[in-house]
């Protein structure tokens, strides 16, 4: 058992000096002709944007986000107003029942339910409220992944990269291969084109 691994061994080395000697013995400038020839020795054009700054900078995604944070603060106002006006109505009936404030236990009874009534309007409102956020957040964002990702599709078709990266998926990258500033201008000059 032992004699066979090492001829396997020996074999396989062997192997690996012959794929070694052929591939970088005699003819060496016809081999690497026919490998260019088939494209296997030509280089990749890679190129990469930094999506995080790209945001921060592109018009169409900074006013989407404005108007997004508006209508954010719109429905916080709306339901942070009910709220407040449900904790109120809540510590009134709570004072009411302390004191004997009301007149029968059945009135009572039905202020109660208005109360857990208003509750839960107020917990679906906050439920939907939320859920309507998350589809308009999901919207403004796919918006802005379509918008860049049409331009880039046009951008390239001149500059002819094989590979554009987000730098957010790279772990190193050289900045000369960052086009990041370019992109934006590119974005940020079709957009002002469109909305003139």
């Amino acid at each position: 058992m032992k004699n066979s691994t090492v001829v396997n061994i020996i074999l396989a080395l062997a192997v690996f000096g012959l794929y070694v000697i052929h591939f970088t013995g005699g003819d060496k400038g016809q081999s690497a002709q026919s490998a260019k020839a088939k494209g296997l020795n030509s280089s990749l054009s890679i190129a990469y944007v930094k999506m995080d700054s790209m945001l921060y900078t592109y018009e169409l995604a900074k006013k989407l986000n404005t108007e997004f944070t508006d209508k954010k603060e719109v429905f916080r106002k709306e339901y942070t107003e009910k709220r407040i006006k449900f904790e109120r109505d809540a510590a009134s009936f709570q004072e009411k029942v302390q004191r004997g404030g009301f007149l029968t236990e059945e009135r009572a009874k039905q202020e109660q339910e208005r109360l857990v009534g208003t509750q839960q309007e107020i917990q679906k409102l906050d439920y939907e409220l939320t859920q309507k956020l998350s589809e308009m957040q999901n919207q403004i964002n796919q918006q802005i992944v379509d918008s860049i990702s049409s331009y880039i599709k046009s951008y390239n078709a001149i500059k002819k990269y094989d590979i554009i990266l987000n730098s957010s998926s790279m772990l190193e990258g050289s900045a000369q291969y960052n086009i990041t500033k370019d992109v934006t201008k590119g974005l940020n000059d079709r957009y002002k084109s469109l909305n003139k």
